[in-house]
């Protein structure tokens, strides 16, 4: 199912009197009206359903981006209509966060919607170790 994109509805919200050095907005709106887009966890799946970049946080990640995209795509949106991310990536290693979240910050670019970075135990797939869930917001 495709649809036309619009005029992102998210309104991103910065917060004065906390920390400027979190690199997203601390909170972010849509207006009453709004189609809300749950979208699930994006893996690092190649379309055959392997997993791609296997012992690679980065790559994983951007894998991970890519099938967003396209997620986001089918439901008639786009990254600028992401309202909050949460990075799911398995390790106990901060630097292995920083290279999952560097790929993820750079995709979205200036457009830079709340989340949550977080190191979890295991994920669902073989060899897995990144994956992001999202919430996107579109005027009807």
């Amino acid at each position: 199912m495709q649809h036309e994109t619009s005029p992102s509805a998210v309104t991103l919200i910065r917060a004065a009197q906390l920390s400027d050095t979190a690199e997203y907005a601390y909170a972010a709106t849509a207006p009453a009206g709004s189609r809300l887009i749950f979208l699930a966890g994006s893996c690092p799946l190649e379309a055959d359903g392997s997993t791609a970049a296997v012992g690679d946080y980065a790559g994983q990640a951007a894998q991970c981006m890519a099938n967003l995209a396209a997620a986001l795509a089918a439901a008639g949106a786009s990254l600028t209509d992401v309202i909050s991310t949460r990075v799911l990536v398995a390790t106990t290693s901060q630097a292995d966060l920083v290279a999952a979240w560097e790929v993820v910050r750079d995709a979205f670019g200036d457009h830079d919607a709340p989340s949550t970075l977080l190191g979890v135990t295991v994920l669902g797939y073989d060899h897995q170790l990144v994956e992001i869930e999202a919430v996107a917001a579109v005027r009807e």
